[in-house]
């Protein structure tokens, strides 16, 4: 072969892994390329397999007269490059076959093992997982609107996660009431609870609205940019996380990153109210402020609000173009993934540019962008799914888990609880699923320091 045809197979080589965005092992023969794709089986519906990676990544394939079980790990033979904007791969498949289960040495599954901002506590949470019953497992994948009444009774039954308070459970406590209610529920937890709130400043201030906790409600973001801009965020994240570390809390679920111009838009008095520039210097700074406080905080709501209406009521679609997502919501979101964001909340909009057919937080594709695209490896959880925009979608919990998140939001945790155990009964979910989402929370727990080695 002549020299100048070397180079011409090497670039032809070059441009198909470089454009299919994954390692892959090719031979340069005249057949057509083919690549292979090592995953988990994660759902079944007829001809239709998807498969989840090691990355997290979704995909679906047609595979006519399949005999593939619900968890079995595979390597699919295809043409082709995959899509991962797309729910449903149209490639060529030439052939499946079960694939070797391996492990590391410490005999954790390498299909666990990502490579992601919790990697260092990889270890340790999967030997706790080990000790863990089902039921365990699936509550640690549970994040509870905490119950008007039997909170206690209700952690120390079902084994949350962890619970979401609201202004009504801070409302009229003293800052001792509230360490004595937190302590109490951590009391009767094997596992230490994630305890969340949504202390955005402004239009939502769950805690500082009560006197007895905050001299004065906390600002909203746009207020405190307006009067000191950067350094005034940089200082009232500080001066709120160590409110919050104080009473309990770990995880603020804020800052809202989302691009907001028109005063009209729902989300305006809650975002900062700047352009995609400004908005993405707000995400890196309060990401790196909070960072050695205790406190966890949750970029949302992805991808993007934009000027849609209240999901809390009722269905939403965002009919902006896929183009204009990526250019001005998406970036926010990415400065505060390259700063070290744990948690990412997905909103309940129908975005229709990327998926047609379900809300973002229960849309595959959605999520393989947050995995794919933009790298993210913390924790994606959903908004709540009592909310109005998902309360009537049937098993809207179980579709919430195959869309990719590992954490649940949910004020009906016993409808939550029903669904993934039906569904892990009919063999819509597989247990390892389960056990891969425990897993992902529990090693966010360690990385938090709220889990030590001595446990009750």
């Amino acid at each position: 072969m002549s020299k100048r045809n070397i180079l011409l197979v090497w670039a032809s080589l070059f441009i198909i892994v470089l454009s299919c965005g994954i390692l892959i092992s090719l031979e340069v023969n005249d057949k057509a390329e083919t690549n292979i794709l090592k995953a988990t089986v994660t759902n079944i519906d007829g001809d239709f397999v998807t498969v989840r990676d090691k990355n997290n990544i979704i995909y679906t394939f047609g595979i006519d007269d399949n005999d593939l079980s619900l968890g079995e790990d595979i390597n699919i033979e295809y043409t082709g490059c995959l899509s991962k904007n797309d729910s449903f791969q149209d490639n060529e498949i030439i052939s499946y076959t079960s694939a070797e289960v391996t492990e590391d040495e410490n005999g954790i599954p390498t299909d666990f093992l990502d490579n992601g901002i919790f990697k260092d506590y990889y270890k340790q949470a999967y030997f706790k997982l080990k000790e863990m019953s089902l039921n365990e497992k699936i509550g640690q994948i549970l994040l509870v609107r905490y119950p008007d009444s039997d909170g206690k009774a209700a952690l120390e039954k079902n084994y949350f996660g962890g619970y979401v308070f609201f202004e009504k459970d801070f409302k009229g406590k003293t800052a001792n009431e509230v360490k004595n209610m937190i302590n109490s529920l951590q009391d009767v937890s094997n596992i230490p609870i994630l305890v969340a709130t949504d202390e955005e400043g402004g239009k939502v201030v769950r805690v500082s609205s009560n006197p007895n906790l905050a001299s004065t409600p906390f600002k909203s973001s746009r207020q405190l940019y307006l009067e000191g801009g950067m350094d005034a965020i940089k200082k009232d994240t500080i001066k709120k996380s160590n409110l919050l570390y104080n009473l309990g809390i770990n995880v603020n679920l804020a800052p809202v990153v989302d691009i907001s111009l028109d005063p009209n838009d729902y989300m305006y008095d809650r975002s900062l109210g700047e352009n995609t520039e400004v908005t993405s210097e707000y995400a890196k700074t309060v990401i790196s402020a909070s960072k050695g406080l205790g406190v966890s905080y949750t970029l949302k709501h992805f991808p993007g609000y934009g000027n849609n209406k209240d999901t809390h009521t009722g269905s939403v679609t965002d009919s902006r173009s896929y183009e204009d997502i990526l250019k001005n919501d998406i970036p926010p979101f990415k400065a505060g993934i390259n700063e070290g964001a744990e948690a990412v909340l997905v909103s309940h909009n129908t975005v229709q540019s990327i998926d047609d057919k379900n809300p973002a937080s229960l849309s595959p594709s959605v999520h393989n962008l947050l995995r794919g695209e933009l790298g993210f490896t913390g924790i994606i959880m959903t908004d709540d799914l009592d909310m109005g925009a998902t309360s009537n979608i049937t098993d809207a919990t179980v579709k919430a888990i195959l869309a990719g998140n590992d954490l649940i939001i949910t004020t009906d945790y016993q409808k939550s609880l029903n669904e993934i155990k039906d569904a892990i009964n009919d063999k819509t979910i597989d247990e390892g699923l389960i056990d891969k989402l425990a897993f992902r929370v529990i090693a966010w727990k360690y990385y938090k320091g709220l889990i030590f080695e001595r446990q009750k």
